[in-house]
């Protein structure tokens, strides 16, 4: 069997990257699952790979968990379609984009089709380049609550800080002036 290597770098930051050998008879929810257990995100979200030529452009779109209307449309299923129906050349591309919520969009290209090893479970990462970026989706983002607006708001003076704002226009018109004065006084030669 055909063995599909895959380098898989985040759009965003090419210094990281993993390579994943897939067997060809693997779905697009196999690569899906396999590239979020490398990076440690959640592979239950929204996300889609799409048929890219060299440029990144996107084409056809293979979803995982898509919205209704993606669905009405007909969209093609992560689970039902295999990675062998769409490798159409040695260096396919597939634009993918993680969690559509908090998006993290990933160029997935074949780098090589090798032959299946005794002995090796698939999916394997045959390389891991760098520490995937935090997941905002699994950030914990504090909510304010209805205790905090019950505190009694500070207002704070402007000066303490050193901005006064009528102070800080004036600066700007003192300028103006000057650079006005400046140019009727200049008699097209420069000082020197």
């Amino acid at each position: 069997m055909a063995i599909y290597r895959f380098r898989v770098t985040f759009e965003d930051y090419e210094d990281v990257y993993r390579e994943i050998d897939m067997p060809s008879k693997s779905t697009f929810l196999d690569l899906h699952q396999a590239i979020q257990q490398s990076t440690g995100y959640d592979s239950d979200r929204s996300s889609s790979f799409f048929v890219s030529n060299d440029q990144w452009k996107k084409g056809t779109e293979i979803a995982y968990l898509p919205n209704a209307r993606k669905v009405d449309q007909g969209i093609l299923i992560m689970e039902n379609i295999r990675l062998s129906k769409f490798i159409d050349d040695p260096h396919q591309k597939f634009y993918y984009i993680y969690n559509f919520d908090r998006p993290y969009d990933f160029h997935v290209e074949l780098i090589k089709i090798l032959k299946e090893e005794d002995g090796v479970s698939y999916p394997y990462m045959s390389k891991l380049v760098g520490q995937a970026p935090r997941n905002l989706a699994s950030a914990h983002i504090p909510v304010a609550t209805d205790e905090d607006d019950d505190e009694d708001d500070v207002l704070v003076d402007e000066t303490e800080y050193g901005v006064d704002e009528e102070e800080d226009f004036d600066l700007f018109d003192d300028e103006e002036e000057e650079s006005e004065e400046n140019s009727k006084k200049s008699d097209g030669f420069d000082e020197y």
